[in-house]
């Protein structure tokens, strides 16, 4: 039975990434999960119902995500964490491209629904919770602020990648002479993986 609800809930955040709020139906979501008619609202008994649960289950999903990262990334500098940094802004920008951008549909929902802004800033303080320890770790003397700064520039330039996507993206640049900037330490921009 919870797989089945994870099923239906990745195909709504598929829906609402790929083809925005509007299209965001029992029908739409029914037929990108393969699943039989109305079983969506089964598990969701209205609109705000099957919003919150997607809240949740993408706030789930971004923290598996970032906890792969950390377990993965062991960076001994701020090159290789430029580097670690890049690849994950690709994999957002790229293979979880929808997911990206149900998220922000999302934060831009949340602006009419308020009751929706305590789980996503939930999903948000945990990630800046594990961003503050690298910055920390890598001498940051303002760790929790730095980290906020990277946070928001990497949201700037995924929606940015979304709205107006560049075939040739390289975000590691950038990313590179930010945490330089950040850390008090030069960065040499690393190879695009």
């Amino acid at each position: 039975m919870a797989r089945r609800r994870d099923q239906v809930l990745d195909a709504a955040i598929g829906v609402l990434g790929a083809e925005g709020p509007r299209r965001l139906t029992y029908q739409a979501v029914d037929a990108a999960a393969g699943v039989p008619s109305g079983t969506t609202s089964n598990y969701f008994r209205n609109r705000a119902a099957l919003i919150d649960g997607i809240v949740g289950h993408l706030a789930a999903l971004e923290r598996r995500d970032w906890e792969e990262f950390a377990r993965r990334a062991a960076p001994s500098g701020v090159p290789e964490l430029a580097a670690a940094v890049t690849r994950f802004i690709l994999y957002a920008t790229g293979p979880e491209r929808a997911r990206t951008a149900a998220r922000y549909a999302l934060c831009l929902e949340a602006s009419a629904r308020p009751e929706l802004r305590p789980a996503l800033t939930r999903g948000r303080e945990a990630v800046v919770g594990w961003g503050t320890e690298w910055m920390r770790r890598f001498g940051s003397p303002a760790p929790q602020r730095h980290c906020e700064i990277l946070f928001d520039y990497l949201d700037g330039i995924a929606f940015h990648q979304l709205s107006f996507p560049v075939e040739d993206f390289d975000p590691g640049p950038g990313i590179a002479e930010l945490l330089g900037r950040l850390l008090g330490e030069p960065a040499e921009p690393p190879a695009t993986p």
